[in-house]
C-alpha cells in the first residue's frame, strides 16, 4: 500500500505529525535488532539511545537553484544540517540520496562540500540526476566519494546492516526514468551472495526504485531485477529521494521510503502538468522540508522520524 502524507495539517497531535512528515524536513531512521523504521518527531525526541545505533538521511539539496519556490537553499540545507546537530541522539553516519547541487557547476560543489563540512558525522553520497550533468558524474565523485573504485555504486556494514548505495540517474536523460545497468546489477548479485537471508539491508538511491509515476520519470526501469537479488532477505529498506516528499510503500519483505527534500517541495504525483519546484507561501516553506532520522535498536525495530525545519 502506498501512502502519501497530507498536505493540510489537521486540528490533532496525529494530524499535525502527518503533516510534518509529508513536508520533508527529513527523516529520523532507528534500526533496532538491523530493521530500520520511522517514528514521529515527538516519539524521536524521547527514543532511548541506549542500544541499537540511529542514522539520518538528507536528501535533494538542490544548491544553486534560487527561484522563487526557495531562493536560498543554502540557509536551508544549513538549517537542515544544524537540526541533525540537535538531534537528542547523535546519528551513526548521514546518507545523502542525491541532488546536492542543482546544475553540477563547480562553485555549487563548492558551496555545498563547505556547507556540508558542518556534519560531525561520514557522509555517505549517491548522486541525483542534477549532480551528473554534463559530466556522468565526474565532479559528483572526485567531491564526494574519491575513494570509490567502482561506477560510483558501493556497499558497507553498520551494526549488523548491510548497506547498499546504488547509481541510478545515468541514463536519466535518454531514459526520462531511473536506471542501474547490468554492470551495476551484475555486482549486486555479486555483493550479496554469501550474505545471510537474516541480514537486514538498506539500499539507498536517488530515484524511487517502485513505479511510484514513471510519466515523470519516477521509477527505476531495471529495478525488478535488483529487487529479484533482495527478495530472499528477511528486513529489506529502500531509501531514496528525487521526489521531494515522503511517499511509503511495503510489499512482502521490501519497505519502501522516498525523502524530503532540504530545498522545495513537488507536486503530489498527477496533480499538475509536470513535476518540478513547487512554490509555498514563504511562512510556511520550512514546514514542508525536512531530514529523515533511522534509529535501529535490538531486537529488530527501527523507528523512522521526517523532522521538518520549521
Amino acid at each position: 500500500m502506498d501512502t502519501q502524507k497530507p498536505d493540510h495539517p489537521g486540528m490533532n497531535r496525529r494530524g499535525l505529525l502527518k503533516c510534518m512528515a509529508w513536508a520533508g524536513t527529513g527523516l529520523v531512521w532507528t534500526v533496532s535488532g538491523g530493521v530500520p523504521r520511522g517514528i514521529a518527531l515527538g516519539e524521536a525526541f524521547a527514543a532511548s539511545a541506549a542500544d541499537g545505533f540511529t542514522f539520518v538521511q538528507i536528501s535533494d539539496s538542490h544548491i544553486g537553484f534560487n527561484k522563487e519556490a526557495n531562493p536560498d537553499t543554502n540557509a536551508t540545507l544549513q538549517a537542515a544540517i544544524d537540526r541533525i546537530g540537535k538531534l537528542p541522539k547523535p546519528p551513526a553516519m548521514v546518507l545523502h540520496t542525491g541532488d546536492v547541487t542543482h546544475l553540477s557547476k563547480p562553485e555549487e560543489f563548492d558551496t555545498a562540500a563547505q556547507l556540508l563540512k558542518g556534519v560531525k558525522q561520514d557522509i555517505h553520497y549517491v548522486p541525483g540526476e542534477h549532480d551528473v550533468i554534463g559530466d556522468d558524474g565526474k565532479q559528483f565523485f572526485e567531491r564526494f566519494a574519491p575513494k570509490l573504485k567502482t561506477g560510483g555504486w558501493y556497499s558497507f556494514d553498520q551494526g549488523g546492516v548491510h548497506f547498499v548505495g546504488m547509481v541510478n540517474v545515468l541514463t536519466f536523460e535518454t531514459a526520462k526514468a531511473g536506471g542501474f545497468g547490468a554492470e551495476q546489477l551484475e555486482w549486486l548479485e555479486k555483493d550479496l551472495k554469501g550474505r545471510t537471508a537474516s541480514t537486514p539491508v538498506v539500499v539507498f538511491t536517488h530515484v524511487p526504485m517502485w513505479p511510484i509515476y514513471p510519466q515523470w520519470g519516477w521509477a527505476t526501469e531495471d529495478a525488478p531485477q535488483a529487487l529479484s537479488y533482495l527478495k530472499r532477505f528477511g528486513s529489506v529498506t529502500v531509501l531514496n529521494g528525487h521526489i521531494h516528499q515522503v511517499v511509503q510503500k511495503v510489499e512482502g519483505n521490501v519497505t519502501y521510503q522516498t525523502a524530503f527534500s532540504t530545498a522545495f517541495p513537488q507536486p503530489k504525483a498527477g496533480e499538475g502538468p509536470a513535476p518540478g519546484p513547487m512554490k509555498v507561501p514563504p511562512d510556511q516553506l520550512r514546514s514542508v522540508l525536512g531530514i529523515r532520522e533511522i534509529d535501529i535498536v535490538p531486537p529488530k525495530t527501527a523507528a523512522v522520524t521526517d523532522v521538518t525545519l520549521a
